[in-house]
C-alpha cells in the first residue's frame, strides 16, 4: 500500500511563481553587481586651458564620456585624499573651484589670490598651498573655512607647488628666479631656497619625504634635491636622436610608487622620459602626443596618461612594456589630469 511513498510527482502549478520570482531575484542580482562594477570603474579627469572646461575619461572604454564647465584657463588640478573632491585652478578667473565628484558639479570656490596656475594640499586636506604667478606668492587657504591663512613672498613668477608627503615642507618654484623656495608648514614661512636652472617648472616629493624632484623647462634638465640639507645631489640630462636639444624642455615628473621608475614630460619634444630612479639613468624615451605638460598614474600604476597640449589629446602609457597603447581626444589644451579609482 506504501510502495509508492517515495514517488516524485510534479510540483503544484501555485509554486512556480516561487521558481520565477528567485529566478528574477538573480537577475536583479546580477545586474545591481554589474552596475557596482561599473561604478568602479577608474576616471580620469583633464583640465582644457582653452575651452575651460575639464573632460570626463572612462577608462574601461578610454573615452570621454562627459565634460564639466569650470572657470577660466584650468590649469592646476588634485583630488581630496578620500576621492570625493576635484580642486581646479581657474587660472584667469583668480579662484579655485571646488566640484563634489559625487554630482561633478562646483560646489565652493576659494581665494586664491592672483592667477593660481599650480598648488598642492597638505595630508591633512585643509591647508591648500597655492602658488600665484602675477604676484610673487604663495597663497594658504583653509579649505574648510575659506580662510587665508598667510601669503608668503617668493620669486618671480611662481608656478611649481608641491608639499612633501609628511607634511613638513612646501615647495614653491619661481621661473624667472630659477629658484626652490622651502616654506615651514608649520610656521608658514619662507627658511630658504635652492638655485636650480632656468624656469623651473614643477616639483615632486619621494614617498619617503627625503628627495625632491625639480624640472628645469628652458633648462632641460631635472635636478635631485637632498631634503635635509636642500642642497642638489644630482642633475639628470635628456638627449633624443633627431630632436634638438632646445625642444627638450622638462615639465611634469611622476614617480612610481615601488620606487622603480621616474617619468619626466619634455613638453615640445614630444617624449615622456623614463628614469631609474635610483640611478638616475635615463632608460628609454616614450614617444606621445604634442606638447605634453604632465601626468597621472591610475591606481595601480599599471597606466600612466599623459596630457599634451598642442594635439588636444592624452596618451596611455602601458607601464609594463613602457609602451604608448591609446589616444583619447579630449579638449583644446589639455593642462592637468587625475585619476579616481
Amino acid at each position: 500500500m506504501y510502495k509508492n511513498s517515495h514517488a516524485t510527482y510534479p510540483l503544484p502549478t501555485h509554486r512556480l511563481p516561487t521558481k520565477r520570482f528567485s529566478l528574477s531575484l538573480l537577475a536583479g542580482a546580477l545586474l545591481s553587481a554589474a552596475f557596482s562594477l561599473n561604478a568602479l570603474a577608474e576616471t580620469a579627469y583633464v583640465t582644457n586651458e582653452k575651452d575651460n572646461t575639464v573632460s570626463v575619461i572612462d577608462l574601461d572604454s578610454m573615452q570621454v564620456v562627459e565634460t564639466i564647465d569650470v572657470g577660466l584657463r584650468p590649469r592646476g588640478i588634485l583630488l581630496s585624499s578620500d576621492n570625493k573632491l576635484l580642486y581646479i585652478c581657474a587660472s584667469d578667473s583668480d579662484r579655485v573651484q571646488i566640484i563634489d565628484l559625487a554630482t561633478r558639479k562646483i560646489i565652493k570656490e576659494l581665494p586664491s589670490g592672483a592667477d593660481p596656475e599650480q598648488f598642492a594640499l597638505h595630508h591633512n586636506d585643509r591647508w591648500l598651498y597655492i602658488s600665484n604667478e602675477d604676484d610673487a606668492l604663495v597663497t594658504v587657504v583653509d579649505v574648510e573655512t575659506s580662510e587665508v591663512l598667510a601669503q608668503i613672498d617668493v620669486g618671480v613668477e611662481p608656478e611649481g607647488m608641491g608639499v612633501s608627503p609628511d607634511g613638513k615642507w612646501a615647495v614653491n618654484t619661481s621661473e624667472t628666479s630659477n629658484m626652490l623656495h622651502w616654506i615651514d608648514t608649520s610656521t608658514n614661512t619662507l627658511v630658504d631656497n635652492t638655485l636650480v636652472d632656468q624656469r623651473p617648472r614643477h616639483v615632486e616629493f619621494s614617498k619617503d619625504s627625503s628627495l625632491l624632484w625639480a624640472s628645469a623647462e628652458i633648462g632641460g634638465t631635472v635636478k635631485i634635491v637632498d631634503v635635509a640639507t636642500r642642497d642638489v645631489t644630482h642633475t639628470i640630462n635628456f638627449a633624443i636622436k633627431g630632436i634638438h636639444p632646445d625642444r627638450i624642455q622638462p615639465v611634469g615628473v611622476k614617480l612610481s610608487d615601488d620606487g622603480r621608475y621616474a617619468f619626466v614630460a619634455l613638453g615640445p619634444a614630444n617624449h615622456v622620459a623614463v628614469v631609474d630612479a635610483k640611478t638616475y639613468e635615463v632608460l628609454d624615451y616614450i614617444l606621445v602626443g604634442r606638447r605634453v605638460w604632465h601626468m597621472a598614474f591610475n591606481t595601480d600604476q599599471s597606466k600612466l596618461l599623459t596630457t599634451n597640449g598642442v594635439s588636444g589629446d592624452v596618451s596611455v602609457i602601458d607601464v609594463g612594456s613602457l609602451k604608448a597603447v591609446n589616444t583619447i581626444k579630449v579638449g583644446r589644451y589639455p593642462w592637468g589630469v587625475v585619476v579616481t579609482p
